[in-house]
């Protein structure tokens, strides 16, 4: 058993004594607790795989909130000098800028800053930012209107795609002679992509996974002398096909695959049934069901960069609770909800990749009869709300674009190389993993690198 299998149990939660600890930001106290949990002979087995998980969130919780109030201010200051202590209250009290204690003190999201230029087209003028591969945010008819307008015409859209990826362990953590283990995301084989081809590889891979791995990855585990990068350069044909649901075909069947719940995130907790019934009242079509679900979530959940997946919990739940999130944090609340209505729910993710930008991105499937498996991508649709785009917010239920790529389609799925300590993502890959013998190394230990070289529309 992978200690990563233990985020399973991460659904059970935290003794009052630990709990109250953490929210207060004595995370000292709270893992010293923690230990004498692991300790006690009485404790669980399930409480303690918890537990375990439950230490290590704790631990790397504080850098995902570095700045005190007067830093945060600072770095805004440093793009909008006007900007008000005033202003930055009313974003807090809004809840624009995520925080938490440390010790009794805000300590504020690393992150707050971009979430802001991402979500606010106004105070990103103010900083004179321009936000790279915004959700549909182009002037004119632009690429996501113009692929959703030929797919319509033609049916589908085609393009041979090549990217490189490279992940590379900082000067600072190297040490010579350390055994390193590295791993980078490849496009698996699935109904969109096609003709995948391993260009090029650098150094010499110890294993490439299969095409229809649920989370594919090439892999090199190799004593280093002497730091470099593990690279790779690949090439896939993505083909998008359009599937009108304008005019919705009923049928009888209503498959059970793909409706179980994923302990610890795919939940059907209380509340998720609750909403599940009062969003779908009166409905009896799986498609309606569906589009109940996408609606709610483009138009009432507002996009936010979300700290480390590695120290979130029950994410659809907390979506649906605070109505923010990313697009992994979107697409899980959507999957949660058709599942927890019976529809067949699944999950995607990888890059969106387009001429001149790459990113990562999360996506999901749906099944409906007698359609077969739907896309829906609620973070683009809620980008498509910010830019009072309808039609295009109601062309991501159903449909996607043919800037994607894509390495992962089980959350929570193992690599078939698996790591011996921590991931930086225990739940999905999308950057890239790495680890020493000793321990797994987190985001902020190695760098990462994504490119689109070369797209070919066909």
């Amino acid at each position: 058993m992978s200690i990563n299998d233990n985020f399973r149990y991460l659904h059970i939660g935290l003794p009052d004594d630990v709990l109250r600890r953490k929210l207060h930001g004595d995370f000292e106290g709270a893992i010293s607790a923690i230990d004498r949990h692991l300790k006690a002979e009485n404790t669980p087995e399930a409480l303690k795989k918890c537990l375990t998980v439950q230490r290590e969130m704790i631990r790397r919780l504080p850098s995902d909130y570095p700045y005190t109030k007067a830093e945060a201010l600072a770095l805004v200051r440093g793009h909008i000098p006007e900007f008000t202590e005033a202003e930055f209250d009313a974003l807090e009290d809004a809840w624009k800028i995520d925080w938490i204690y440390d010790h009794g003190v805000p300590h504020y999201f690393n992150r707050f800053f971009e979430t802001l230029c991402k979500t606010d087209a106004a105070f990103a003028k103010r900083a004179n930012v321009v936000v790279a591969g915004a959700d549909g945010q182009d002037s004119g008819e632009g690429r996501l209107d113009r692929a959703a307008r030929l797919m319509r015409e033609k049916g589908r859209m085609s393009a041979r795609i090549r990217c490189r990826a490279s992940v590379r362990m900082k000067d600072e953590c190297f040490q010579k002679g350390e055994r390193v283990r590295a791993y980078l995301p490849l496009p698996c084989a699935c109904d969109s992509q096609s003709e995948i081809r391993i260009e090029q590889v650098f150094p010499q891979p110890t294993h490439i996974s299969p095409e229809t791995a649920p989370q594919r990855v090439v892999f090199w585990e190799e004593v280093m002398e002497e730091n470099h990068e593990f690279a790779v350069e690949f090439s896939y044909m993505q083909t998008a096909r359009y599937v009108d649901i304008s005019q919705p075909v009923s049928a009888l069947e209503r498959p059970t695959f793909d409706t179980e719940e994923i302990p610890p995130h795919v939940m059907f907790t209380p509340y998720i049934k609750e909403l599940v019934r009062t969003l779908t009242d009166g409905v009896e079509e799986p498609l309606e069901k569906a589009r109940r679900f996408y609606d709610f979530i483009t138009l009432n959940v507002e996009y936010s960069f979300m700290r480390a997946y590695f120290g979130l919990e029950n994410i659809p739940e907390m979506c649906a609770r605070n109505r923010i999130g990313d697009c992994g944090v979107q697409a899980l609340l959507f999957i949660t909800l058709c599942r927890c209505a019976g529809i067949p729910a699944r999950w995607q993710s990888g890059w969106k990749a387009e001429p001149g930008f790459c990113g990562a991105h999360d996506w999901t499937q749906f099944y409906v009869e007698p359609y077969g498996w739907l896309y829906a991508d609620p973070s683009f649709g809620g980008g498509a709300v910010r830019d009072g785009n309808e039609e295009r917010r109601k062309y991501y239920f159903g449909n996607l674009d043919p800037y994607r790529m894509v390495a992962n389609t089980q959350f929570e799925g193992d690599f078939d190389a698996p790591k011996d300590h921590w991931r930086a993502d225990p739940y999905d890959n999308q950057l890239g993993e790495m680890e020493t013998r000793d321990r797994g190394l987190r985001y902020d230990e190695f760098e990462r690198t994504k490119e689109v070289l070369e797209y070919v529309e066909l």
